[in-house]
């Protein structure tokens, strides 16, 4: 089996979707604009410099899914593809994506976002698998804590053999696609590394490495 694997946020979308989720709530008021917007800029920050807590952060950012009903968050989710995401999705990056779809290869996206959020770019996408955080559930309804490992830096590698093993597929050859640094690890671990419109530290590692650097934009 051939596998294309693909980043999301400022990979295949023209932007982060924690981010850009984080801008909905606080648009609409759904949670208090001041205080979100300056621990949100924080996490994010530290994300850019690849010192992100990725636990501490789920507990910050799922905590909104937990203190509301899943009716609710998914009408919220509805309002926030098509206000926030929609517009930021890149055409090329259905063109690269169609392009492997043809010659036959598996499909995977890998990203640190929670699938609550992702779920609805991977539909958009059809891509069917998906390795994203996994926000716990109780009776139907998020508690606002996590399962599982997060799909973060060096957790995307355990989530991705994880997910071969459960898969049982057996891979030939391998691509992934990332914007981000913190996706080093599991670029090492492909037969074809690609930076798209990488951050500088990948753009460097890239360059090092001689891995293919394209952009999307």
């Amino acid at each position: 089996m051939k596998l294309a694997i693909f980043d999301i946020d400022n990979t295949l979308i023209a932007g982060d979707s924690d981010v850009l989720w984080g801008e909905f709530l606080c648009e609409r008021n759904y949670v208090d604009p001041t205080s979100y917007k300056s621990a949100h800029k924080k996490y994010y920050e530290d994300y850019l410099n690849g010192v992100l807590d990725i636990t501490d952060f789920l507990r910050f950012q799922l905590k909104v899914l937990g203190e509301n009903n899943m009716n609710l968050l998914m009408e919220w989710r509805k309002d926030f593809f098509e206000e926030k995401i929609k517009p930021v999705i890149l055409k090329k990056a259905y063109l690269l994506i169609d392009d492997h779809r043809k010659q036959g290869h598996e499909l995977l996206i890998i990203t640190a976002t929670n699938s609550f959020i992702v779920e609805p770019i991977a539909t958009e996408f059809r891509i069917d698998n998906l390795i994203a955080c996994e926000p716990e559930l109780n009776n139907q309804e998020f508690t606002g804590n996590f399962t599982g490992i997060p799909s973060y830096a060096e957790g995307k590698v355990e989530r991705f053999y994880a997910w071969l093993k459960n898969t049982g597929y057996q891979v030939k050859e391998s691509w992934f696609y990332s914007d981000s640094h913190n996706d080093i690890p599991l670029m090492k671990e492909v037969n074809h590394p690609v930076a798209v419109d990488p951050d500088q530290n990948l753009k460097n590692e890239a360059k090092k490495m001689n891995w293919p650097i394209i952009t999307l934009r």
